[in-house]
């Protein structure tokens, strides 16, 4: 069983019922604060002049969630390179199983004193190389094409 990552807040549930679509991108972003420890980056990234900066993101939902329900995440890279990390969070409600939604987002390596994106440091890129892999991408790339 995956840990409860929050609970559908009343001010996150619409005129149907169920969780709307803007509270599925808060809960995905708190998906990336758990994510980032692994991957070497959050507060310690930052205290290098470093950070993430999301620069794309693609939402599918496929099941309703409603007030009150648990929510739990999974995480995964997709790929990288040089300055970016294409990553996939799946949603779940915690007690049934079900898969709620599934976000693609894709990150850039920022300088942040600079304010332009930057490369991943060395360790950074070995953490990435060394994290669980999803399936191919659904619908975000490293690159437009």
């Amino acid at each position: 069983m995956r840990p409860v990552l929050a609970r559908v807040r009343p001010e996150w549930v619409d005129h149907y019922g169920h969780m709307n679509l803007a509270p599925y991108v808060a809960v995905f972003d708190m998906a990336t604060d758990v994510l980032w420890p692994s991957l070497r980056l959050g507060p310690a990234f930052r205290a290098r002049g470093l950070g993430t900066f999301a620069a794309e993101n693609w939402v599918a939902y496929a099941r309703e969630v409603r007030l009150n329900d648990p929510l739990s995440a999974e995480s995964e890279v997709l790929a990288h390179d040089a300055k970016r990390l294409l990553v996939r969070h799946r949603l779940f409600h915690a007690e049934a199983g079900f898969e709620s939604a599934r976000c693609e987002l894709l990150f850039l390596c920022v300088d942040l004193d600079a304010r332009r994106v930057s490369t991943w440091p060395e360790d950074v890129v070995a953490a990435f190389a060394a994290a669980p892999k999803g399936a191919p991408p659904e619908r975000l790339a490293l690159r437009r094409g």
